[in-house]
């Protein structure tokens, strides 16, 4: 009992800061949620009317389209690329695929702005080998502006999976390579019946980062596009930010929040219950 009393004390100093900056912030987030107020002046109990605005107006219900597509972008890229280079290359990533890591994420914006803009890097190097038709302002077009998005997310998460799922491949028994060998397996035959079940953990985890890093994305979106063009690129954070700071409309801003995390958790929990 003794123990258990000091272990409680040991505790309580990193269980105070989490109760005050993270479990307090929600608590009060959702009640705010409740709430049409505007973040200095008296507040009018709506119940669930924010709730109901978050789910039918369009310009609310983008931005989680778009938070989920960018889930299947920020996940699906470093994952594959990262499990493919995890069984190609064994010993471990190279150090060039860790580098993203090192860039905050608001300089790795400005830097893809540049690339991605109409007369940067990606468009004359597709000019130069006669594509001159698929050249464009790639943040620019609300065709294409989600999907660079997109494409700057993965490279950012890129090493971080590859590291993750390398060092899981590395774990691995040698000798469940010798036997799928012995058996007659390929080279894809040994990733499917040895690498992909023996790192299952690890993937769970990238995809968890991943999926998290996508729906919470607000950086690398504001740097980039703002939101824009024409809200094409518009996330929840972003949203959550415009409504609570500019449009003072606090009660709408914190159910949108809600929203956000129970949208984290729906996606979060499943992964983390195939991965057991």
């Amino acid at each position: 009992m003794a123990g258990r009393r000091l272990g409680w004390l040991f505790v309580l100093p990193a269980l105070a800061v989490y109760g005050v900056f993270v479990l307090r912030p929600l608590a009060l987030t959702a009640q705010y949620s409740l709430y049409r107020w505007d973040g200095v002046g008296p507040s009018t109990w709506v119940g669930w009317d924010n709730y109901a605005a978050v789910f039918t107006d369009p310009d609310l219900v983008a931005p989680l389209a778009h938070a989920l597509l960018l889930v299947v972008a920020f996940a699906a890229g470093p994952v594959l690329l990262g499990l493919a280079l995890a069984a190609a290359v064994r010993p471990g990533p190279s150090l060039v695929l860790l580098l993203p890591q090192a860039v905050p994420p608001v300089a790795a914006g400005l830097a893809w702005s540049v690339l991605l803009s109409s007369t940067g890097a990606v468009n004359r190097s597709l000019e130069a080998v006669g594509l001159h038709g698929v050249a464009r302002t790639w943040l620019g077009d609300s065709s294409t502006a989600l999907a660079a998005v997109g494409v700057i997310g993965a490279w950012a998460l890129l090493g971080t999976c590859a590291l993750l799922l390398s060092a899981g491949v590395r774990r691995l028994d040698p000798t469940l390579y010798e036997a799928a060998r012995l058996d007659g397996a390929g080279r894809w035959g040994e990733f499917r019946a040895v690498t992909l079940p023996g790192v299952r953990r690890e993937v769970g985890v990238c995809v968890v980062i991943t999926s998290v890093a996508a729906l919470s994305s607000f950086d690398v979106v504001y740097v980039t596009t703002l939101g824009g063009p024409g809200g094409a690129t518009s996330v929840p954070a972003l949203e959550v930010f415009h409504l609570a700071f500019t449009e003072r409309r606090v009660g709408l801003a914190s159910a949108l929040a809600v929203v956000l995390v129970v949208l984290v958790l729906a996606v979060v929990a499943p992964v983390l219950r195939w991965s057991r």
